[in-house]
């Protein structure tokens, strides 16, 4: 069973070139893409974090 893991910038398969930018985003942006089916997540910032939901997995927060 192959197990593919998508970029959660820009929902691309993690493994394809090119994500140095993506990274650089990672690092003061709230995931964008569900890492696991690659859906657009709904997004919510607070002041103390975020939350992103994805239809198919749930949500996920910063810790």
């Amino acid at each position: 069973m192959i197990v593919v893991v998508f970029c959660d910038q820009c929902g691309e398969p993690a493994t394809a070139d090119g994500h140095e930018r993506c990274a650089a985003r990672r690092e003061l942006e709230p995931p964008r893409y569900c890492p696991d089916c690659a859906r657009r997540m709904v997004v919510q910032v607070t002041p103390v974090g975020w939350t992103a939901t994805c239809s198919r997995h749930g949500v996920r927060t910063s810790a």
